[in-house]
């Protein structure tokens, strides 16, 4: 072997990945070697030092690297044959499925360069019905026409099945014949509009789809195509995408199934709770979202220039609704409202839908009983609604509606049972009184009840200046948070301060000055009354009916701190 190269191998510090054979970077084992160089080398190796020797390795040349047995060479030629064999089968693999590929390939373009040239036309006759797919149960038997978005797509026996959805419903229908070797039935993708015509028809015993019956088709096309591959749908919002990717795509989003079911629940939601007002005789209203004042503090203000004067976007119509009563009696307002704090809680928005009431002429416990009845009867209105309610049982099928009365539970009352239980404060501090009771210890509070609760009567100085001390306890307030669990958080009302020197102390007490606020003031002027009122945030209430983690499910187009698109 002398005429042969030599490549070093070191099987304690070498490597048969980044080794290059030199003394410096040798190969772990022969094989290695054999692999990069070729079986026509001299392999060496390093000697093992006994045990007494602790010298670094010596240079090249030096008597520690002596040839490898021949029995280790031996095995290292097989391991290598062994590789080449496997090496070669690897590559006909690779050359039989780019064959393959190709041959796919042609065929198929062969085949959609063909279907360019099959034409279908509309049959004559039965004239087709236009109708909307929540319109498909009665109309079974009968020729319609339907439009929408292919929600689901396969093929199976010769036969083309997809599911269209249009905002309404959900119909199956069934392509064959003629009508899937057009070239729209080759290229077609989920998410494609299309135009259907055919006769609906039950489905056989055994076989399912949406509402029990199916479309077969005798003629469409595609009205917008979508794409597939990279840029098909199911990969932009694909479950396995971050959070971030998937708000980028809300709009994609929306269109699944559990998007728009929550969607649909909020929906049905809004509308129990305008009928659950109009039954209570509250009328609605449309405060302003442009405002010159502040109401939850100045530091979640969103400020903007209107017209040369300072100006924000509204945290709440409250103050609205209390110079509405005197003219209009008890009203109430769905409105959107915004807060700048740089909360990123599963609970906080930027936005969010406000649905906030202002009643006269009443006392604290009948103020709770309102929002009892309100919340208790909407949702009774919703279970109750054909569409939202199977929806609510699917998306929370372990929900049970609130029964009355809600536990009351007072401010004091929370702190021992947060002292008792040792839930600490988010600093990891025990709770004591004067102390706000922030989210997280909040909810865990709740969750460990696990039933609705009214929060009452917290200290005058973590609450608004316009709320009402207790007569009892002039430290406290006529105050009210709802809390859900899962959710924490869902109401906070109050009785209103109804004289005026009272109102102007609440000013003082949070630095303010009451000239902007000279038309709320007034209502203690002309004519002052006992009234309380609330504002229910609906995205939590609906992340509590849905069991949803996170507010921003419930939301169209969720804004949060940093968040303003799409």
């Amino acid at each position: 072997m002398s005429g042969e190269a030599a490549v070093y191998v070191d099987d304690k510090v070498g490597s048969d990945e980044l080794g290059d054979g030199s003394i410096g970077r040798p190969f772990q084992s022969p094989l290695g070697a054999y692999i990069a160089k070729g079986t026509e080398v001299k392999v060496l190796v390093r000697k093992a030092l006994s045990p007494t020797q602790d010298e670094p390795a010596p240079a090249q040349g030096g008597q520690e690297w002596v040839e490898a047995t021949s029995s280790s060479l031996k095995k290292a030629k097989k391991l290598h044959e062994a590789h080449l064999r496997k090496q070669q089968k690897a590559q006909d693999t690779k050359q039989r499925d780019e064959a393959a590929a190709k041959a796919k390939a042609d065929s198929d373009a062969a085949k959609i360069e063909a279907a360019k040239a099959v034409v279908i036309t509309e049959p004559e006759g039965a004239q087709a019905v236009k109708i909307k797919l929540r319109q498909t149960t009665q109309n079974r038997g009968h020729r319609v026409r339907v439009f929408g978005w292919v929600h689901r797509l396969r093929q199976q026996s010769g036969l083309t099945f997809l599911v269209l959805r249009d905002g309404t419903g959900y119909l199956q229908c069934v392509l064959s014949g003629k009508l899937i070797e057009t070239y729209d039935s080759l290229t077609l993708n989920l998410e494609a509009s299309v135009e259907i015509t055919g006769t609906i028809t039950a489905l056989p015993e055994g076989k399912t789809a949406p509402d029990g019956h199916e479309l077969m088709a005798d003629w469409w096309r595609v009205l917008g195509a979508a794409p597939g591959g990279e840029a098909a749908i199911t990969n932009k919002v694909a479950e396995t995408a971050s959070a971030d990717l998937l708000a980028d795509n809300r709009h994609l989003v929306i269109r699944g199934e559990t998007a728009s079911a929550v969607l649909r629940v909020r929906a049905a939601l809004l509308k129990a709770f305008r009928e659950t007002y109009e039954r209570l005789g509250l009328l609605e209203v449309t405060p302003p979202c442009m405002v010159q004042t502040q109401v939850e503090g100045g530091s979640t203000l969103f400020s903007f220039d209107y017209y040369g004067q300072q100006a924000y976007l509204t945290q709440t119509s409250q103050l609205y609704l209390e110079t509405c009563l005197p003219a209009l009696g008890d009203v109430f307002c769905v409105q959107e409202s915004f807060r700048a704090e740089k909360s990123h809680t599963r609970r906080h928005l930027s936005e969010y839908t406000h649905v906030e009431a202002e009643l006269a002429f009443l006392t604290f416990d009948d103020l709770l009983e309102h929002i009892e009845e309100m919340i208790c009867g909407s949702v009774e209105l919703v279970l109750k609604d054909p569409v939202a309610g199977p929806l609510l049982k699917q998306l929370n099928p372990d929900f049970k509606p609130p029964t009355r009365p809600f536990m009351r539970m007072d401010y004091k009352d929370a702190i021992k049972y947060l002292q008792d239980n040792e839930i600490l404060t988010g600093d990891g501090k025990r709770h004591e009184l004067g102390v706000d009771i922030s989210e997280a210890p909040e909810r865990q509070m709740t969750d460990r009840i696990g039933k609705p609760i009214f929060l009452c009567r917290f200290p005058k100085e973590i609450k608004a200046f316009y709320m009402k001390k207790c007569p009892e306890d002039p430290g406290y307030t006529e105050s009210v948070d709802v809390l859900m669990p899962n959710v924490g958080e869902i109401v906070g009302g109050s009785m209103r301060i109804s004289d005026i020197n009272e109102l102007l102390e609440g000013y003082k007490r949070e630095g303010i000055d009451p000239t902007p606020y000279y038309w709320f003031t007034d209502q203690r002027v002309y004519g002052s009354g006992n009234s309380g009122g609330y504002g229910l945030g609906l995205e939590r209430c609906l992340a509590w009916l849905t069991n949803r983690f996170t507010v921003r499910d419930c939301s169209l187009y969720p804004r949060w701190t940093g968040r303003a698109t799409p």
